[in-house]
């Protein structure tokens, strides 16, 4: 009893590394594998808790699997969150402050739009410059 006590309590010195700066730890490989698992697990825990504090913030959105599969199947991101709004053409048009042909021709590809353009868009459907990127 005294020994394991003794042997339990006394300082360790840890061996270094061939640089001899950084101390090393042995541990057996089911202990590791254990710690890993674990360091995953937390990890995973924690990318749950930011994307619900950010869907709880408003800083980030849920979309039903339909809009997704839309964007996934190349259609045009801007139809896509347009219809995702409930907006027609002509009412984002409005809400972006432009022309509504200018909406179309960006939705059909028969323009690209500018960036000043882009960004109105964007501002208007609630989404960043990147999530109409094609």
């Amino acid at each position: 009893m005294f020994w394991q006590f003794w042997k339990s309590s006394r300082p360790v010195t840890l061996p270094k590394s061939t640089d001899g700066t950084t101390e090393m730890v042995s541990i057996p490989r089911a202990e590791y594998d254990r710690l890993r698992a674990a360091a995953e697990d937390l990890a995973d825990l924690q990318a749950y808790d930011r994307a619900k504090a950010a869907l709880a913030s408003g800083e980030e959105e849920l979309i039903s699997a339909a809009y997704a599969n839309r964007l996934l199947n190349g259609d045009s991101p801007l139809r896509v969150y347009r219809d995702l709004r409930g907006l027609t053409q002509a009412g984002l048009a409005l809400r972006a402050g432009i022309n509504r042909v200018t909406v179309a021709e960006i939705e059909t590809g028969r323009k690209q739009g500018s960036i000043a353009t882009l960004r109105k868009l964007a501002e208007a459907l609630g989404v960043t410059l990147d999530d109409l990127s094609v």
